[in-house]
């Protein structure tokens, strides 16, 4: 294991490198997406966690919105893959990252053997929310939705407490929408994960909500992955792509049967046959 910082516009962004094989890039936290990948794919993978700027402290000085671009974001991997003097990469997000990853492949198509996009709706936009509400309400079990009541009734008191950690309590109070096994305990993934809420506000908030994927989406021609937790009441149910997989021919999507928005973790021996199944069809 390989730990260390890079330095990109004063943000020191982390990176853990795990494993050996082909190398590939996850975006995110350098501390939380290490926990949630099994140590079978390290036999298999060059893994280098990479964190964004929304994962470290910002420099002190005044930032500016513009600084949590999509470009930005998107060159802060770039900066890091030449540091490591990586030539080809495989490119993974989860969740919102997900954007990041196929964004990257977009902008720096050469670099990229393939991406890998898990737990993610199309965008965050405000259809997509109510489609994925209206999928919760249909589907989710009475025991879910009490849990899910109980715990988001506790999400102001932790606010108040501390308002940095938002982001980090809002995942832990909504863990029956994240989690099938909806009274999971996900604490110790979130230890000692920083935030920085301007950026994930901004982000979160903004960029996610209005980014178009079918942009630019010829500009890669490399094969993409999608995994999808049948029962992902984050980011809504899999038929969201539907529209998507019609149209563009070198996108795979894999459901999940018992997952929800993690399913690397939820069900780890069936997930990484199928992840790695479909690296040796599209990648050998």
């Amino acid at each position: 294991m390989l730990k260390d910082k890079f330095i990109v516009d004063g943000f020191k962004l982390g990176y853990t490198i795990e494993g050996s094989g082909i190398p590939a890039i996850v975006i995110g936290s350098s501390i939380f997406y290490p926990r949630v990948f099994s140590q079978q794919l390290r036999k298999k993978l060059r893994f280098i966690f990479i964190d964004h700027r929304g994962f470290v402290k910002p420099p002190n000085r005044e930032i500016s919105l513009n600084e949590f671009s999509l470009d930005n974001l998107v060159d802060d991997i770039e900066a890091i893959r030449i540091h490591l003097k990586v030539e080809k990469i495989l490119v993974i997000g989860h969740s919102g990252h997900a954007f990041l990853a196929l964004e990257y492949a977009k902008k720096y198509p050469n670099n990229v053997l393939g991406v890998v996009m898990i737990g993610v709706s199309p965008n965050y936009s405000k259809e997509v929310h109510l489609q994925t509400e209206a999928f919760f309400e249909k589907t989710a079990s009475i025991e879910r939705k009490t849990q899910y009541n109980n715990s988001m009734s506790l999400l102001p008191g932790l606010i108040e407490v501390n308002t940095e950690k938002r982001f980090v309590n809002f995942c832990l109070c909504s863990g029956a929408k994240n989690w099938y096994q909806f009274d999971f305990d996900a604490s110790l993934l979130w230890e000692g994960v920083y935030t920085n809420m301007q950026m994930i506000d901004y982000v979160w908030g903004e960029v996610f909500r209005d980014i178009d994927l079918k942009k630019n989406w010829s500009n890669f021609q490399g094969p993409i992955c999608l995994l999808l937790g049948k029962n992902d009441y984050v980011t809504g149910p899999p038929e969201l792509w539907l529209d998507f997989k019609n149209e563009f021919t070198n996108l795979e999507i894999k459901t999940f049967e018992e997952s929800a928005h993690y399913p690397m973790f939820e069900e780890p021996k069936i997930f990484d046959t199928t992840f790695l199944n479909w690296i040796e069809e599209k990648l050998s």
